[in-house]
């Protein structure tokens, strides 16, 4: 609004623009909210929470019906919820919550196994596991040909395969996955098997910013030190130059691991997960950088390619 509208003391979020919108009605109006969990992966991205937040500072006149299930980590709307019912109308409303995955049709429970495992919730991500695993399968593997050997052999027909990485994962680049090269998602998604810029080959891995929204029937997902395990707590870290660095930042920590968890939800029928071996010669990519997180997954009881 301030740099393309010129309004140069524009304040509201989207949220509450749009809500204003609404409130200028002399009768009544609805607003749906279809929001996904744990989808801000960029700046300015907030979520539910800036709905809710609208609501409470501007608009305490609106009458607010949310799921119960928005007390989910990946919502991290809890806090603004119970804030929300001391001093506007609020119900709770299990029919507002849309558990039917139409992504992951083999399994409903992908999402939920894919929290689980970012919460760093051990338990609760073997059960779910149990449960995904009878017709979802996802693997584990140091060895990149064979992740990709993997996808390629379950894939049958038209179904559709490609490599994903985060924006942040700077060092696989030794195996031939650097996400500094530009990256088309028409092509990427829409090109022929023959096509060297689509997802078939296997070369080009598109970031969480180019498959959000969309979806692989088969994914190969690498997982690089930019988000590690260490000590039962996930570690946030940026390549900056030639070196790591840790992002200290809340919200950036917040993006990073939505990051993954964008990435670990693209496939719809099943995806192999490559972790790194690490390489005791090039300090960018010692092996600590990923032993953790190959071993939480493997205790998670993911098998082997």
């Amino acid at each position: 609004m301030k740099r393309k509208k010129g309004h140069a003391g524009f304040a509201q979020s989207e949220s509450e623009f749009l809500i204003s919108y609404l409130d200028r009605h002399n009768s009544w109006a609805v607003i749906v909210c279809l929001v996904g969990g744990g989808q801000e992966i960029h700046t300015g991205e907030a979520g539910i929470g800036a709905w809710l937040e609208a609501v409470r500072c501007a608009f305490p006149n609106w009458r607010t019906y949310v799921s119960p299930d928005l007390s989910g980590s990946e919502y991290a709307a809890t806090r603004l919820i119970e804030s929300l019912a001391g001093s506007v109308p609020l119900e709770r409303d299990g029919r507002l919550h849309l558990n039917t995955s139409m992504r992951s049709f083999r399994s409903e429970k992908v999402s939920a196994f894919v929290t689980a495992l970012l919460d760093c919730d051990g338990d609760r991500a073997r059960e779910v596991f149990g449960h995904v695993t009878e017709r979802y399968p996802i693997v584990v593997t140091r060895d990149l040909p064979r992740a990709k050997d993997w996808v390629r052999a379950h894939a049958r027909g038209s179904e559709q395969y490609g490599l994903v990485a985060s924006s942040q994962a700077m060092r696989p680049k030794p195996h031939a996955i650097d996400v500094r090269v530009s990256v088309d998602p028409v092509h990427w998604f829409l090109g022929e098997p023959s096509d060297t810029r689509s997802s078939y080959y296997l070369e080009d891995a598109a970031t969480e910013f180019q498959v959000q929204g969309l979806e692989v029937d088969w994914a190969c997902v690498t997982w690089d030190a930019d988000l590690r395990l260490v000590d039962g707590a996930w570690r946030h870290h940026s390549f900056r130059g030639d070196v790591w660095t840790n992002v200290n930042k809340p919200d950036r920590q917040r993006y990073l691991l939505n990051a993954y968890r964008v990435l670990l939800t693209r496939a719809r029928q099943g995806m192999a997960i490559f972790v790194p071996p690490g390489d005791r010669r090039d300090p960018t990519r010692l092996p600590e950088f990923y032993d953790g997180t190959f071993e939480y997954l493997t205790e998670l009881g993911l098998p082997l390619a």
